[in-house]
Order: structure tokens, then sequence, then C-alpha cells
């Protein structure tokens, strides 16, 4: 299949190079990464053996050149890829030429891991779970009173820790009544003790992005384990049920399964226990080179799940103005079932 491709993260997956101004042209057996004279020598040094770099100052004009030199009479693309005027600029010249939209294309083509993707997911993974590990140990030594703006300042600097990583997106750090909110931005609010703390955050890891979750209690020598004891005993018992359903999920999850039947598996836990409502958002969605990804798992998705998709586990309670739990892990799925990265 002849296909087009303009998204960063999806030229990147097929050339091993992206940059914002570029078209790939994808052929059976041959890549054409086009972009302009910035960055055809960084692209030259990247580019994987089946692409060739073509420098153009007019990348349409040259990517319908390609297309006739080929004798390319049918490709795809992605309509969500491309910017009306763009693509209108682009087949305006090629009458004979058949466009078939596809959406999702190469999205589709990432949804299956390789091996090497699952290892460097799994870097990820372990490079943000150590930032946790050093945020909590920081907020078990400070003396000082922290907002959560001052605690989304330090968690930047432990994830990225101090400039040598990118984060997956902007964390979410929010105390009690916040934390309600499942994206919630930092307030003035000040952490104090024994209050409901919920971070969320990811870092990449050869720009493969990672995706977790904790709530915790904060008290002397807290941390972000599955393990935590709220003196809040409404708070108590909204957490264990989340965390059932995270572990029940994660339990059931198999090759074969529809996306909406491993969600309906930990919404049905959250329901029995009186929560249906105040679980507001899909169970997870899958993570690659972009934090989010194909497969999405949803009480609505007919996607069937296949070995080594990667997708997170993220059930949540949120009830507005008292307090949100959220348990998020990303898993990857093998032919005996799933387990966490």
């Amino acid at each position: 299949m002849n296909y087009l491709i303009k998204d960063e993260n999806s030229q990147y997956y097929k050339c091993g190079y992206s940059c914002d101004n570029a078209i790939v042209l994808s052929c059976e057996n041959e890549n054409f990464f086009i972009t302009d004279s910035r960055y055809t020598t960084e692209a030259n040094e990247q580019v994987n053996k089946n692409t060739s770099v073509i420098e153009s100052s007019d990348l349409a004009k040259t990517t319908r050149e390609l297309i006739r030199k080929n004798n390319i009479f049918t490709i795809a693309y992605d309509p969500k890829e491309w910017k009306i005027s763009d693509f209108e600029n682009l087949k305006e010249k090629l009458p004979k030429v058949n466009f078939k939209p596809k959406e999702n294309l190469t999205l589709l083509q990432r949804a299956v891991k390789s091996d090497k993707e699952i290892s460097f997911l799994k870097e990820a993974v372990s490079l943000g779970s150590k930032a946790f590990d050093n945020l909590a140990s920081f907020l078990n030594k400070t003396k000082e009173p922290l907002s959560e703006q001052n605690l989304h300042f330090k968690a930047n600097e432990f994830l990225t820790s101090f400039g040598e990583l990118e984060l997956s997106f902007d964390p979410i750090l929010a105390i009690n009544e916040n934390a309600a909110k499942p994206h919630a931005k930092p307030t003035k609010n000040i952490l104090k003790k024994d209050d409901l703390i919920l971070f969320d955050a990811g870092v990449k890891y050869k720009r493969y992005c990672s995706d977790r979750t904790r709530t915790a209690f904060f008290s002397n020598d807290f941390d972000f384990s599955f393990a935590q004891n709220f003196k809040n005993q409404k708070i108590q018992k909204a957490y264990d049920l989340v965390l059932r359903a995270h572990d029940e999920a994660i339990k059931q999850a198999k090759i074969g399964m529809k996306a909406s039947e491993l969600d309906k598996i930990a919404r049905d836990i959250i329901a029995k226990g009186g929560y249906e409502k105040e679980f507001v958002h899909s169970l997870g969605h899958g993570v690659g080179l972009n934090i989010h990804e194909f497969p999405f798992i949803n009480k609505k998705s007919q996607t069937i799940l296949e070995e080594n998709m990667v997708f997170t586990i993220e059930p949540g309670i949120y009830i507005p103005n008292e307090f949100g739990i959220r348990i998020e892990d990303m898993v990857v799925l093998k032919s005996d079932g799933a387990y966490i990265l």
C-alpha cells in the first residue's frame, strides 16, 4: 500500500527520524522523507536504510513529482494529519490519482508493539517510577510548606532528572478536593499532614512514553505504594474499590477480548461499590510514541486486544469538592495475560 504521512511520531516510526516540516511518501519497498534544507543533514544521519531523504523548498510539488515518477495512481492518507488547505494544494495537480482517506492509518499500524519498543517503554516506566520515589523521599524530608504549584515544580525536576529527560505530558499533582478533577491544574493549596495527594506523571525514553498514577495518604514516611491507610473511612472505601478494580482488570485481561469487555470488568466493580457515576473516564488507553494511542480501553471500543499491545489500566472515583482517586499502571499483553511494565 502506498500512503502519505504528516504526523511527526508516525514519521519517526516509519523512517527513524522526524521534523516539523516534512512529508513522507511510503511505497512498497521504499520511503521518501521530503523536507527542507534545515533538516536534511540530520535526516540523512538518522533515517533507516529503506528511506531516502529528498531536499525541497516546496514539499507538495516534490511529493507530486515523486508520485508521478513512481507511477502511483492510488494512495492512502489519514485526513486527521492534514490541514485542508495543505491537502488541497497537494492533490490539485494530480487529477488521475485516487487519494483514499483512512483515519488512524499509521496509529493502527503502531498498536501492536515490537519487543524493542516494549523494552523502551519498560525503561520509560522504570525512570518514571524512580521519580515517584524521589518525590516521596523529598516530601518526607522537607520542612517547608509546599503548595500544589510548588509540588508541580519539584515534580518536574525529579521527572526530568534535572533536564536529562523529556516529560510524556504535563504532570498532574493534586491535593484533596482538587484531585476530584481528573486533569486538575495546580493551585496555591498547601500540602498538610493527613492530606490526600494524587500524582499522575510520565517520562520519555528514546521518544517512548510512560504513564503512571498513584493516590497516597500524606503522613510521616509516606510513599506511593499500593498500601495506603486513610483516616477518612469514605476515602479508604473508595481507594480500596479503585485498587480492586485496577487489580482485577489486569488479572482478567487476555488476548482476544474486546476492549469494552475489559473496561466493563473494572467499571462493574466500582458500580457495585456504589460509585458508578463517579468513574467518569475510560479504563485506559494505548501508550507508545504518543501518550494516548491505540488501543483505547473504553465501554464502546470493539477493538480486539492482541499480544504485545501496551495500554494503561487506570480506574478512578471522583467526588466533586471532596476527593479524587486514581490508580494507574501500564501493562503489556502476552499470551498468558497482562503484565505491569
